[in-house]
């Protein structure tokens, strides 16, 4: 499987989702990205947008952000 989660240190939302991926012993790699937003280039160029957390899964050709779809998106297509 071939999931990347883009995340920023201390983002609460961020660990939310790395917390429900770990709990269901999902494989992911984390892209830690920088603070500031306009930093955030591969951000945007894999998204569109600058915010995180941004989920990718490869293998199905989905990329989302906000963390409430994200984890809507985990329990339904990878729990």
């Amino acid at each position: 499987m071939s999931i990347t989660l883009y995340e920023l240190d201390g983002c609460p939302y961020c660990e939310k989702v790395a917390d429900r991926l770990d709990e269901l012993d999902v494989e992911y790699e984390s892209v830690w990205t920088d603070a500031m937003h306009s930093d955030r280039n591969e951000v945007k160029r894999v998204s569109g947008q600058r915010g995180v957390p941004v989920l990718v899964d490869e293998d199905r050709g989905v990329t989302m952000s906000e963390s409430a779809n994200i984890l809507e998106y985990v329990e339904r297509t990878l729990a």
